[in-house]
């Protein structure tokens, strides 16, 4: 896969597309900071099921290779600091609307927090949806981490739904929010 290069931010911060060649470092990414941001709120049985199988590299490469998908690394002296999982049409995990676009992950290492890492990332998303011409852009986020909840709401997202994620044996609610990008017809 050809590597889309954009310009560095002022901050130095790259965001380019990533594919499978690069599991490995999408593996190392994830656990890193699936764990960093949601280890002091689980069970360490929980987390441990979750970082193996959510992060396997079968899992991974099958989501690299699903051409409904899409991965973005954010870069910083050649340093994988955080990561963007996109979704459309049949690869978005509850709506599947094929006007739509799912965010369904943005993390950033803790040390590179209130770097605006996690907005170069997402408005790399906003970029991606308004090239597909999506109308709207949707996502889930756990309902106790308000630092997220925050971020989104800063970004004109607002809640409309509710939904279930399981980790491990642990049920906990998401918030679905979304933004939309063009007039909702209705």
């Amino acid at each position: 896969m050809e590597h889309i290069h954009t310009k560095p931010s002022p901050n130095g911060i790259i965001i380019r597309q990533t594919g499978v060649q690069e599991t490995a470092l999408l593996q190392a990414i994830g656990r890193q900071t699936f764990f960093e941001t949601f280890s002091a709120t689980n069970t360490e049985e929980n987390m441990s099921k979750y970082l193996a199988e959510g992060f396997a590299a079968e899992k991974l490469n099958a989501e690299l290779n699903d051409p409904g998908s899409a991965f973005y690394f954010a870069l910083c002296d050649d340093q994988v600091i955080g990561y963007l999982k996109l979704n459309f049409g049949n690869a978005q995990t509850d709506l599947k609307d094929s006007n739509a676009l799912e965010i369904e992950r943005i993390y950033v290492l803790q040390d590179f927090h209130g770097k605006q890492v996690g907005q170069l990332l997402y408005e790399k998303a906003v970029e991606t949806a308004q090239q597909a011409d999506a109308d709207y852009i949707w996502l889930g986020v756990w309902e106790e981490n308000p630092r997220a909840i925050r971020f989104y709401e800063k970004n004109g997202f607002v809640a409309f739904d509710k939904h279930i994620f399981v980790l491990g044996d642990d049920k906990q609610t998401d918030i679905l929010m979304k933004r939309q990008l063009k007039a909702d017809p209705s």
